[in-house]
């Protein structure tokens, strides 16, 4: 019998523990999350926040867009609106339906609104069109059905002081108020529906259609009267993609930047634990694993609670903005499938985030993580390199772009972010060299900076973002205001109203008694009394007195005809003449009022002009003999407003007399402190119509200032959160450093000094790195106009780059201050 000893068999294990390892490793991180969620939360807190804005967000530029488009084109692709068709409306109609198919008509009339040069449509619509339907919304009552009855908007209710029930007359025809309606899609739009088929005389007929290029081309209105065709555009549609992903991806990297930070804070307490578990033989991989599943935990519950957060605030607050943006929202017509995207890129870049510290802290020896010094931070160089190369790429893709390939668009703003991001550390690394001439507490909070450049380099340029979205808002804002004044003719600035003695500038000069103008100036005070002023400035027009009277045939007041600048125009034997501009006198009040002194006045001018386009016209007056009544006049140019229907062509004196002219009143010029409001208008609609006045104001439009500034303040307040949370994780990681002060003496004045110190220069480099990028970027954006940006939004940008740096140094000058605890005891890990 014999025995032999059998050897087990080697089990082949991986040298690093393979995935048992990778398990346990998870599963202490995952206990690390559970003991020391207090320290974790201001990250989660964070991203949690970020993604409820993206998802807000989203869905306020989805709204906005489709809105847009719905306010005149419904759901259909082409709008064919015809002028003036006359008695072919139903020929019009059937042609196009024989060559479209389906077709939405909406026939207009124009009203008057007494005491106002402004009007009010008459819309026949159905509100069960096949197109339509969606610019319609019933807010009380019922539609109009029959010949008589007639659904208005709020403010022509307001305005004609009508109601459910009431009876309006309009344009010869007694109406029966039956409803309030509105257009969901632009709450601004005012008109009073009646029934299809139901307006006698269109002055305009809109036709909505789905139709191709080719067959639209091919369609020939029988009235063929001023046709335009508005389109839906495609660009449009690409646009708002690309704005939807480009505010997801800046939000996203928003997230990345604040969480790199807090993680590199983490990863700075964790220091001496992963040092000793680099001792007990864990790798490089290792120690990454454990900061990766940190990050993988907290974009997972983030996401989830930040979607959840956004969708409740967006339901919560979507009334308020209606009424800030002017139009309806559809509270769950929300774009599902990029908020979806969000949620999966949050979780990744959470975990990117804490990829970077993770590399970091790998990098370290054993040796130093158990030490507990900070890494030796990274040349700014390297950063500055890059930096430099995006910010020339970003720019010029956007160029390229030509606002239309939204791959472009996005691929330049991101490159345009990430430049400007990049130059944190830079620009840290340059306010810590000019530490040497500062006093002990600004030296050592710059230095701090520095030392601790991972995590203010990340803090800095999440605060640059912020900014930077802020200024993008504030600046776009403006531009759009900009080119909205130039599109609309800008007759006036939003708070300037003209009260006319006749319909408009140029009726008839009244010749009224001191008595008739003083009790004229007395409504006029009246109207100026509603909008919060008493600025007012009399309008005087010249006349020759021996010219006939004329009666203004809207308003029916008689006067002298004004001299006016003229085109001529031969016509047979003779000239016919076109007004260009009426003349108001050059009065020393006028004058003083936009600081034109006297002796900048050529004394042998006849007209004072902001115009460029008077050179060739002639001099009318009215009854003149002679000459005089069309010779070229020897015009000076001044710096008077270059609005239509200001004061911008003037007579002087010197013509006055040259001319034997007189003047009088015919108008006054009121200046609000403050941009009018729809119901400031209203009313003085009302009292002017009421003493046979007649206003004009600046057309009512969405004005961009409440949402310019609502993003500036919205800017300032997360930089200054953000401010807030890093300098207390900095001042946190420095707590050795300051114990070791108050030992030695350092008073609450140096602490203070070094909190507001950190906080003052952050905000000042985010602030102008973040203004600068933004205006980098527009400028590529707008380049073929960039007329528009002369209108500098400046308290905006004061705001941002003076005003946040200022109350940062101020809060963190009141916060700090209080002596640390246990300043001779050295807290355990």
């Amino acid at each position: 019998m014999s025995t032999s000893v059998l050897q087990p068999r080697a089990t082949k294990r991986a040298a690093n523990g393979g995935a048992p390892a990778r398990r346990a490793i998870a599963r202490w991180a995952w206990r690390l999350f559970r003991r020391q969620w207090r320290q974790q939360v201001l990250i989660l807190t964070l991203l949690v926040l970020a993604i409820a804005a993206t998802t807000v967000g989203l869905g306020l530029v989805t709204q906005t867009v489709a809105a847009r488009s719905r306010a005149t084109l419904g759901t259909a692709n082409t709008r064919v609106t015809i002028a003036r068709p006359g008695g072919e409306v139903d020929s019009d109609i059937a042609a196009a339906r024989h060559a479209f198919g389906t077709v939405d008509v909406i026939e207009s009339q124009n009203v008057a609104i007494p005491g106002s040069v402004s009007t009010i449509e008459l819309r026949a619509q159905d509100p069960n069109g096949p197109y339509g339907h969606v610019m319609l919304r019933l807010d009380a009552g019922r539609y109009p059905s029959g010949a008589k009855e007639v659904a208005v908007t709020s403010r022509v209710a307001r305005i004609f002081n009508q109601h459910i029930g009431s009876t309006w007359r309009v344009n010869g025809r007694s109406l029966h108020v039956v409803g309030l309606v509105e257009n969901p899609a632009d709450l601004q739009d005012s008109f009073a529906l009646v029934a299809a088929n139901q307006v006698t005389s269109p002055s305009s007929l809109s036709l909505l259609i789905n139709a191709d290029q080719q067959t639209l081309q091919s369609f020939h209105p029988p009235s063929a009267n001023g046709v335009d065709i508005e389109r839906r555009s495609a660009s449009e549609t690409l646009s708002a993609e690309a704005t939807v992903l480009g505010m997801t991806t800046i939000g996203l990297l928003f997230v990345g930047l604040l969480a790199a930070g807090g993680f590199a804070v983490l990863a700075g307490r964790r220091q001496r634990a992963l040092g000793m578990l680099g001792s007990l033989g864990a790798t490089d991989r290792h120690v990454r694993l454990v900061m990766l599943a940190n990050g993988a935990v907290v974009g997972v519950v983030g996401a989830v609670l930040g979607a959840a957060l956004g969708l409740a605030c967006w339901l919560a607050f979507s009334p308020a903005t209606e009424h800030l943006l002017e139009h309806r929202f559809d509270r769950f017509d929300l774009p599902w499938s990029t908020i979806g995207l969000a949620l999966i890129l949050a979780v990744l870049t959470s975990v990117g985030a804490a990829w970077w510290p993770a590399q970091a802290s790998a990098r370290v020896s054993i040796v130093t993580a158990i030490s507990g010094r900070p890494p030796r931070p990274q040349p700014a160089r390297r950063f500055a390199t890059l930096a430099g190369a995006l910010l020339v790429a970003g720019p010029g893709l956007l160029v390229l772009s030509d606002q239309r390939a939204p791959a472009l668009i996005v691929t330049g703003i991101i490159a345009t972010a990430l430049g400007v991001l990049l130059l944190a550390p830079l620009t840290i690394q340059a306010l810590a060299g000019v530490a040497d001439r500062s006093p002990i507490g600004v030296r050592l909070a710059l230095r701090d900076l520095a030392r601790y450049q991972a995590r203010s380099g990340a803090a800095l340029a999440a605060i640059t973002l912020a900014i930077g979205i802020a200024a993008t808002i504030a600046i776009s804002a403006a531009v759009s205001e900009a080119k909205t004044a130039a599109v609309t003719g800008g007759n006036l600035p939003n708070n300037e109203i003209v009260v006319y003695l006749s319909a408009d500038d140029g009726g008839p000069v009244p010749q009224l008694t001191p008595a008739q103008v003083q009790a004229a100036q007395r409504r006029v005070s009246a109207a100026a009394a509603l909008v919060g002023t008493h600025d007012i400035l009399e309008l005087d027009q010249a006349f020759n007195p021996a010219s006939p009277e004329t009666a203004d045939p809207i308003s029916g007041v008689t006067g002298k005809s004004g001299a006016a600048m003229a085109r001529g125009h031969p016509v047979g034997g003779g000239f016919e003449f076109s007004l260009s501009a009426p003349l108001y006198v050059a009065t020393p009040a006028l004058l003083s009022h936009y600081g034109i002194r006297p002796d900048q006045v050529d004394p042998t001018a006849d007209i004072l002009s902001s115009r460029s386009d008077l050179a060739g016209q002639t001099l009318l007056i009215e009854g003149a003999k002679g000459p005089r009544g069309g010779i070229p006049p020897k015009i000076q140019h001044l710096p008077l407003p270059r609005y239509a229907s200001d004061p911008n062509t003037l007579i002087t004196s010197y013509a006055m007399h040259r001319f034997d002219l007189h003047s009088a009143p015919v108008a006054w010029l009121i200046h609000a402190p403050e941009r009018l409001t729809p119901a400031q208008v209203d009313a003085a609609s009302k009292l002017a119509s009421r003493d046979g006045l007649t206003i004009e104001t600046r057309p009512t439009q969405q004005s961009l200032t409440e949402l310019r500034n609502d993003a500036t303040a919205v800017g300032i307040l997360v930089a200054l959160g953000v401010l807030a949370m890093t300098v207390g994780l900095i001042r946190s990681e420095s707590a050795g450093d300051l114990r070791t002060l108050t030992a030695t003496g350092a008073s609450r004045t140096t602490r203070r000094t070094l909190t507001g110190a950190t906080a003052g220069a952050l905000a000042m480099l985010g602030g102008l790195l973040g203004t600068a990028g933004a205006y980098l970027a527009l400028i590529a954006w707008y380049h073929r106009n960039l007329h528009p940006f002369t209108h500098v939004p400046v308290l905006d940008i004061l705001a941002l780059v003076l005003v946040l740096p200022l109350v940062a140094v101020i809060a963190g000058w009141l916060l700090a201050g209080r002596e640390p605890t246990a300043t001779a005891r050295h807290p355990l890990e």
